[in-house]
């Protein structure tokens, strides 16, 4: 079986554990992540953008290790929406609403105010050779402009997934929650380690994932 197939073949089984009532939802809000993620990028093209670095921000050290930790947020986020989407639909509906609710915020940020920053050069000789965190490191910067960062959507899905611990109805095991906020603090700090975000967009992703669960739980009251 080549590579391909066998991609495909686990993303089937993985979509296969996913509720038939779960898919459309999920779909619909991968899918309007992507129009704020690409679409404002579009949109902004010839607009101003604005640095929010700070001396604090180039202090931090730029350490391509931490591309382990910024790439592992994607099985994080896969893992824990796979449990809300299992856990019923209230719950589905209540998580995947509120990511909807902090992406909307986060779309009128970007369009408000359209952030960038400097970042190490795709030449940098620290992510020059050999090793899979260099090469991990300079597949990112060549896929993902250095804009669109004000609040940072990683920071923002990290803590979407341990909220969604404190809305479970079918109780995890003991160590999912703090394993959640764990990763959810690494994701954080590799954000800025990266390059691929400065300290300000950390809490604004966080604000705009409280917010999105705040709305939505008024509106499911």
């Amino acid at each position: 079986m080549s590579d391909q197939k066998k991609k495909f073949s686990l993303l089937k089984k993985l979509w296969d554990i996913v509720p038939n009532y779960a898919k459309l939802p999920l779909a619909a809000a991968f899918g309007f992540n992507m129009a704020v993620f690409s679409g404002t990028r579009v949109i902004n093209k010839k607009r101003k953008y604005h640095d929010m670095t700070t001396e604090l921000d180039r202090k931090i050290p730029f350490t391509p290790k931490s591309v382990f930790i910024y790439v592992f947020a994607f099985v994080q986020w896969i893992v824990g929406y796979v449990v809300v989407a299992r856990d019923g639909k209230d719950t589905c509906k209540r998580v995947v609403g509120a990511d909807v609710i902090a992406k909307a915020i986060t779309l009128a940020c970007f369009l408000i105010y359209p952030t960038e920053m400097k970042r190490p050069s795709i030449d940098d000789e620290r992510i020059q050779g050999k090793g899979l965190d260099k090469w991990l490191t300079r597949f990112i910067y060549k896929a993902d402009a250095a804009n669109n960062l004000f609040p940072s959507i990683h920071c923002l899905e990290s803590w979407m997934i341990f909220k969604s611990c404190s809305h479970l109805k079918k109780r995890p095991p003991f160590w999912y929650k703090p394993v959640m906020f764990v990763t959810a603090i690494a994701v954080f700090a590799s954000t800025v380690l990266l390059k691929q975000h400065v300290i300000a967009d950390i809490p604004a992703g966080v604000s705009a994932a409280e917010a999105g669960y705040a709305i939505m739980n008024k509106l499911m009251k």
